[in-house]
């Protein structure tokens, strides 16, 4: 598109209605300037169209209420100036309008109002009681016009929908095609090299001297924390492969009641809780765990040796997350990824909520989250 600003100014609902009744205004006002500069002209038609052309810029906001303005002045018409009755071009608008933008009994309703107004109507300017069979044509008329109209704007809506499914079904495809790539990839190389590394790490245990009390329990650590990193993953694979799912957590089963767990297996933190626990959100639960489980993981990775204090404080509308070390961070081989807070700052976001991160004035490093129960 060379012109985007231009596009979206076009594709404005407002601006393409205005430039719908600008042409009928100005049909109007030559109309009523005819009308006015000619003797013997009838002066009233000119008029009524230009005050049921006006409310057609509103017609999008509130289609009923223009609907009903528009077609009540165009079968009044007939009446007023005695002339036959015929459904003007303002009135077959309004009622494309109701069967573009509305659906089911207002449509129904409205298509009943309009054809018993515009069959009086006719039956008023054009009946002849010596002739029964007068009767039929502006009955079958007055009912047939408002049809038509709403049957047409019913036609595009459903026409829209349609194609709206089809690219919403065509997304998902392509979604859930590309989430089943991913667990390809995860169980063919992460899965399996997280499988060896836990082999080969139990093998160095086994091997290791008696007295060797020091590596042996940070092998015995590493050997966990790979067995649970491939538990992990296992749950993750199944919702990756599930067409519907709550999210990359939703089959994991962390939350905010596995803290204690995740504290004790750091080896370096303490955990309190202020407030009574309530059940949480199911995105602020997971949220809850990963912005511990990150930030537990920063401490050892970039402070070793440093301890980390975990409080959870259950609010009365939110639940505040703040985790504190008290290490100096030291250089690591490669530097980090640098995903670990992007992540955690998304996770907050999606629930609403508030993100912290900096280093302490005392020394350390600061993590704080709170995370809204509703969202509002």
């Amino acid at each position: 598109m060379r012109f985007p600003r231009l596009h979206r100014f076009a594709r404005n609902p407002w601006v393409q209605d205005v430039a719908l009744v600008s042409p009928l205004v100005i049909g109007s006002l030559f109309a009523v300037g005819v009308a006015y500069s000619l003797p013997q002209v009838d002066r009233v038609a000119p008029l009524l169209l230009l005050v049921s052309v006006l409310p057609l810029v509103w017609r999008r906001r509130y289609p009923l209420t223009v609907a009903g303005f528009v077609l009540g002045l165009d079968a009044a018409v007939p009446v007023l100036i005695e002339s036959g009755v015929f459904l003007g071009i303002t009135s077959l608008i309004a009622l494309y309008t109701v069967g573009r933008h509305r659906a089911g009994k207002s449509v129904l309703l409205t298509g009943l109002a309009a054809g018993t107004a515009y069959s009086i109507s006719g039956l008023i300017t054009q009946y002849d009681p010596a002739m029964a069979a007068s009767a039929i044509a502006p009955t079958l008329t007055g009912f047939a016009g408002p049809f038509l109209g709403l049957g047409l704007g019913q036609f595009v809506r459903l026409r829209r929908e349609l194609k709206e499914r089809r690219q919403r079904e065509m997304r998902d495809e392509a979604i859930h095609g590309e989430r089943r790539r991913i667990a390809r990839e995860l169980h063919d190389v992460v899965a399996h090299h997280l499988s060896v590394i836990n082999a080969l790490v139990g093998g160095a245990r086994t091997v290791l001297p008696p007295e060797s009390v020091p590596a042996r329990e940070a092998l015995e650590a590493a050997e966990s924390s790979a067995r649970q990193a491939l538990s992990e993953m296992r749950q993750l694979l199944q919702v990756l492969r599930a067409d519907t799912a709550d999210g990359p957590d939703a089959a994991t089963g962390v939350g905010a009641s596995r803290l204690p767990e995740l504290v004790e297996q750091s080896g370096n933190a303490s955990l309190r809780v202020d407030g009574e626990p309530v059940p949480l959100p199911t995105a602020v639960d997971h949220a809850v765990y990963r912005v511990v489980q990150e930030a537990l993981t920063n401490s050892r990775k970039h402070a070793p040796g440093s301890r980390a204090g975990v409080r959870v404080a259950y609010l009365s509308r939110a639940v505040e997350v703040e985790v504190l070390d008290d290490g100096s961070p030291v250089r690591t081989v490669g530097g980090g990824s640098g995903f670990g807070l992007g992540g955690m700052a998304e996770r907050v976001a999606l629930c609403g909520g508030r993100l912290e991160t900096g280093p302490r004035a005392r020394g350390g490093f600061r993590v704080y989250a709170l995370l809204p129960l509703e969202t509002t």
